[in-house]
């Protein structure tokens, strides 16, 4: 099932990604006659009810303890998948019906990266920023040259530029 879904979500990413090209939404016959948003969402939903039946089958977890846990029954991790999966359908397939989203999280997770790294070499090296201006100013500046980057700018020219050109170049694209 997990090789089912991964097959889904790789055909309904490079569809997005066709559409995406072409500057058109995800539509009926886009790429092939068979290739809908609705008949993405069709398979999204076998495949899941596929996971959950089989997660029906299977025996519960052992608890762990000698007495009896309140509340609810702990629950495998591919089962909380598949529920988070249902649960959040729109959200997980958001990216077939709006082009501005993307397919993944890498770009912010990639950005936000720096901003970790930073705070793990301050913990071992130094109590941190001296001020909570100074920790403003350098996730100010990080956020800058990050969006510099996106825009295609030379890091250093945006950062010694008339912020006013900049600001132009920004309307302009």
């Amino acid at each position: 099932m997990a090789r089912k879904m991964q097959r889904l979500l790789r055909l309904a990413c490079h569809a997005a990604n066709l559409a995406r090209e072409r500057g058109v939404l995800l539509k009926p016959r886009l790429v092939d006659p068979r290739i809908t948003v609705r008949g993405f969402e069709r398979r999204d939903d076998a495949i899941v009810a596929e996971g959950l039946a089989f997660h029906e089958t299977q025996p519960a977890l052992a608890e762990k303890g000698a007495g009896k846990r309140r509340g609810r029954a702990p629950r495998r991790t591919g089962r909380n998948l598949l529920l988070r999966l249902v649960a959040r359908k729109e959200d997980t397939l958001r990216f077939l019906r709006d082009p501005t989203v993307p397919f993944t999280n890498n770009e912010a997770e990639r950005d936000e990266r720096m901003m970790k790294l930073r705070q793990k070499i301050q913990k071992s090296l130094l109590p941190g920023f001296r001020s909570t201006e100074g920790a403003d100013d350098f996730a100010s500046i990080r956020s800058f040259i990050s969006a510099a980057r996106k825009q295609g700018w030379s890091v250093i020219d945006a950062l010694t530029g008339n912020p006013a050109n900049l600001a132009k170049s920004l309307r302009l694209s």
